[in-house]
C-alpha cells in the first residue's frame, strides 16, 4: 500500500474505520463498524457548498478549512485521547478528497499510522454492489415458502436457534413484505444501507453449509432486493409449509396485533389495496377495522387477496416449487412453530 493511503480490499487491516463526512450522509449508509465524525457537520458543509457556486473555491475553502480544523480538533480531545501509538485507523469519505484527507495528516502528525481509503465511500459502495451480484450465488439457498399467516419469519428464527444459517431478508428490509407490512417501531434502512447489510450477511455465511430463507419478491416495502439474490433464490430447491386457514388466522391476529392498535393506520393501509379489491369489499374491511374484528378481517385478506396472488406466485417465481417438500401445520404458536422448524431442519439433513 502507498504510504498513507489504502484500498478497499485492505479493510481489515486496521484497527477502525472514521467516517469523516456529514452526519446526514453517514445515516444514510457507512462501512459497517465506522464511527461518525464528520469534518463538517450537515449545515456546515451546505454553507461551504453554497460559497462555492457562489463565490469561489478559495472562498469555500477559507472559511470550510476553519471548521474542519475546529471538527477534527473536537474529535482529537473528546475521541481519541486514550489511543495508543500502535493505533491504525483508517479514514474515509465520500471519494478519498479534502475531507479525509485533512484528517489523516493531522492523525499522522500526531504518529499514529493512519491511512486514507482510496476512492472513499464511493469504491467501497462500487464494490458492495458489484459483489452483490454474484455474492449470493455462492450458497446452498433453501427457499422457505407459504401462504400469508404461516409464519415463516417466525420458522426463520427458529430454525437460527437451532444453529442453521439464514438469511432473514425482511429484518434486514425491516419490512414484513406485505402491504400491511410495516413496522410500528422500526423506519426502513435506505437501500445502500440495506445493500451494505446484505453484504455483510452473506460475507458471514459458511458455503459448505444451506441457508434457509425466506419467499419474497422483488421489493419488501420500499427496498429492492438485488437482481443476482432474487434470481438465485428463484432457482433454488424450496420448502413448503401447508398451514391451515383457523391457524393462520390465528397467527395473524398475534403476529399483527399492533395494527388492531391504530385503526386510522390500518384503514389506510387498506385503502392501498384499491384497484386491486372493489370499493364495496375495501369500505367492509375498513369497517370490520373500526369494529376491531381482526379475525375476520385477516380471514378475509386471506380468501380475497393474500392466497390468490400466493397460488399465481408461486409455480411462476419459483422454478422448483413444484417439488418441493410439504409441512402441514395446524398449531403456529411459539411452541407449534418451533417443532415445525424441527421437521424442517430434520429433513434437510
Amino acid at each position: 500500500m502507498k504510504k498513507g493511503i489504502a484500498t478497499v480490499a485492505q479493510l481489515d487491516t486496521f484497527d477502525e474505520f472514521i467516517d469523516a463526512r456529514s452526519p446526514a450522509e453517514f445515516e444514510e449508509d457507512h462501512i459497517p463498524g465506522a464511527i461518525s465524525c464528520p469534518v463538517l457537520d450537515n449545515e456546515q458543509r451546505a454553507i461551504v457548498g453554497t460559497i462555492y457556486k457562489q463565490q469561489s473555491a478559495f472562498a469555500a475553502r477559507r472559511i470550510g478549512a476553519a471548521m474542519v480544523a475546529e471538527n477534527i480538533a473536537r474529535h482529537l480531545r473528546e475521541r481519541f485521547q486514550d489511543k495508543p501509538k500502535d493505533w491504525r485507523p483508517l479514514v474515509y469519505c465520500w471519494r478519498g478528497g479534502q475531507r479525509s484527507g485533512s484528517f489523516v495528516t493531522w492523525l499522522r502528525l500526531i504518529g499514529w499510522d493512519a491511512c486514507q481509503l482510496e476512492g472513499g465511500y464511493k469504491n467501497w459502495r462500487r464494490m458492495v454492489v458489484t459483489e452483490l451480484e454474484t455474492l449470493p450465488q455462492r450458497f446452498d439457498l433453501r427457499v422457505i415458502c407459504g401462504a400469508t399467516g404461516s409464519g415463516k419469519t417466525r420458522v426463520l428464527e427458529q430454525l437460527a436457534a437451532l444453529g442453521a444459517q439464514v438469511l432473514d431478508l425482511e429484518d434486514l428490509a425491516a419490512h414484513k413484505g406485505s402491504v400491511l407490512g410495516a413496522l410500528p417501531d422500526r423506519p426502513q434502512p435506505t437501500q445502500k444501507s440495506f445493500e451494505t447489510s446484505l453484504y455483510e450477511k452473506l460475507h458471514g455465511f459458511d458455503p459448505e453449509r444451506p441457508v434457509f430463507v425466506e419467499a419474497e419478491s422483488r421489493k419488501i416495502g420500499r427496498i429492492h432486493l438485488p437482481e443476482g439474490l432474487i434470481a438465485h433464490m428463484r432457482a433454488s430447491p424450496c420448502v413448503a409449509i401447508e398451514a391451515t386457514r383457523d391457524a393462520r388466522i390465528e397467527f395473524l391476529v398475534r403476529d399483527y396485533d399492533y395494527l388492531g392498535r391504530d385503526v386510522p393506520d390500518l384503514q389506510s393501509r387498506i385503502d392501498f389495496l384499491r384497484g386491486l379489491q372493489s370499493n364495496e369489499i375495501i369500505d367492509r374491511w375498513k369497517d370490520l377495522a373500526r369494529q376491531h374484528d381482526l379475525p375476520t378481517l385477516y380471514g378475509e385478506f386471506i380468501d380475497l387477496h393474500y392466497d390468490p396472488l400466493y397460488r399465481r406466485s408461486q409455480n411462476r417465481n419459483f422454478a422448483r416449487f413444484p417439488d418441493a417438500p410439504s409441512f402441514a401445520c395446524d398449531d403456529l404458536t411459539p411452541a407449534g412453530i418451533r417443532e415445525l422448524a424441527q421437521r424442517i431442519l430434520a429433513a434437510q439433513a
